[in-house]
């Protein structure tokens, strides 16, 4: 009886390490002081009463007249708006279905040489996270009637609502499942085929690999193309987490440090 006992026991303990939970198992928030910005600045564009995005994934040009106008080929808008309200300031509004997804409020500092965006990102479930970037100018375009005209570096975040900086990660056998405040999901088995991606407009698969027992790498995709890479290491004092991502649209890079929440 006790060596059935003990069989039994070890087959249990067996069982359990087998479904043992991964490094990243768990609830993490991003420190903001760790978050670093591409090195690649953004360009702007402002002539002949309209506005242009030279570094966006989808390049669009609409008047600067405060009223929506169409933009084609981005996921996130169908229609954006740009209100200027004076060289230094001014207002931006993009639209999904008629619906206002996103706001920014740009004030350019007074010496020209530093650019605050004040943003609000209304996610399909409903969330709406706020923050605030600061940038530093790279370069100027003095011939421009608008100061934002020109290009930026971001430098850090200011402020960000804790919805936009969580993420979850939990581990079932050989699938690992990720979930945001955001609605962002997904559920995907270790190195194998794209799994869905739920909740972001811009992402529509995924697929995960696990190079080594502390690291993961997320590969995102739209309609079958990558479109973001993000390699995440875990920390030898196990409570924090390294993301370096790469976005293959805009051909950019940056990272930040994730600390278990």
């Amino acid at each position: 009886m006790k060596r059935l006992q003990a069989i039994c026991a070890a087959m249990v303990l067996s069982s359990g390490a087998a479904l043992a939970q991964t490094p990243f198992d768990g609830d993490w928030k991003a420190d903001v002081m760790t978050i670093d910005h591409p090195a690649k600045p953004v360009t702007y564009e402002f002539r002949d009463g309209k506005y242009t995005c030279k570094t966006c994934a989808v390049q669009f040009q609409v008047k600067t007249d405060g009223k929506d106008h169409k933009v084609e080929g981005s996921p996130y808008i169908d229609t954006l708006a740009v209100r200027i309200i004076d060289k230094n300031n001014l207002e931006m509004t993009g639209k999904k279905g008629g619906k206002v997804v996103g706001k920014r409020k740009v004030a350019i500092s007074v010496d020209t040489n530093s650019m605050t965006v004040s943003y609000e990102n209304t996610w399909p479930n409903g969330e709406t996270v706020k923050g605030a970037t600061a940038y530093h100018r790279t370069a100027y375009d003095r011939s421009a009637p608008h100061l934002m005209s020109g290009s930026w570096k971001g430098i850090k975040e200011e402020r960000v609502t804790d919805n936009g900086l969580k993420v979850s990660y939990k581990s079932e056998g050989k699938t690992i499942s990720m979930s945001k405040p955001t609605g962002v999901a997904y559920k995907a088995e270790f190195n194998g085929a794209d799994a869905p991606v739920t909740g972001d407009p811009g992402l529509t698969h995924v697929s995960v690999k696990s190079p080594k027992k502390n690291a993961l790498e997320e590969t995102y995709k739209r309609e079958g193309k990558t479109v973001l890479v993000q390699k995440i290491e875990t920390m030898s004092d196990g409570k924090r987490m390294r993301v370096d991502w790469i976005d293959y649209l805009t051909r950019t890079n940056g990272s930040h440090v994730l600390v278990r929440h």
